[in-house]
């Protein structure tokens, strides 16, 4: 099954509680937490309060993304804040493989995310260790992004590497996904879908939710 995972960036943040409810009762999967340090990238979000917060009111699994430089200094923060996921950069993790396992030992799920230019080699030494993998499909820092094209080909190759080497590790892709690209995505092997404005800015949450299970499954 296809996970969809609305990211809060596009929330509305004066009503953010609001609007996670709203995305829970849509039935979606996750909630996808940018964080952003204005350095790594070009752009400030939310720190562990802000995660702190939101797990006190949904139980959805809280799917928090790095973005910042010298993640390890705020690995722990995160994790005590309660997230369920937690990615870093490989781009921005001196010592990626002691990252993970800081955060796999802690009873988080580990990711490793890649920027557009990053290529899928890259991951060769560290796809076994890692709970998931996240492939940019903007260049990060601002949503409302167009979708990269050239994405859809490094999910395939991803795909086959974890095929290949018979891991267990989920596929997820951020940026730019729409309803009309949603297919195409997974189809390409992504198993969860970060959605931005695409989820936030549509009417109603809930029937954009079921539309999108529908597409999804080919119906």
């Amino acid at each position: 099954m296809v996970r969809i995972a609305p990211s809060i960036l596009s929330a509305d943040f004066m009503r953010l509680g609001e609007e996670i409810r709203a995305a829970e009762s849509a039935g979606v999967d996750m909630l996808h937490l940018d964080i952003m340090d204005g350095h790594f990238v070009p752009n400030i979000t939310i720190g562990p309060f802000v995660v702190e917060a939101i797990r006190k009111i949904t139980g959805l699994p809280l799917d928090v993304h790095l973005m910042i430089e010298d993640p390890d200094r705020y690995i722990k923060d995160f994790i005590a804040a309660g997230c369920d996921f937690l990615t870093v950069h490989l781009e921005s993790c001196v010592h990626l493989h002691r990252s993970v396992h800081w955060i796999k030992d802690s009873g988080v799920k580990a990711g490793v995310s890649i920027n557009p230019a990053t290529p899928i080699w890259s991951l060769d030494n560290i796809i076994s260790d890692v709970d998931n993998v996240l492939i940019m499909s903007v260049n990060p820092g601002f949503g409302g992004q167009s979708f990269i094209p050239q994405a859809l080909g490094k999910i395939r190759m991803l795909k086959g590497m974890v095929m290949e080497r018979g891991l267990s590790v989920y596929i997820e892709v951020d940026g730019g996904i729409k309803y009309e690209n949603a297919k195409d995505v997974a189809d390409a092997g992504a198993e969860i879908l970060v959605m931005g404005s695409a989820f936030f800015n549509a009417q109603d949450y809930r029937i954009l939710t079921s539309k999108l299970r529908e597409r999804l499954n080919g119906k």
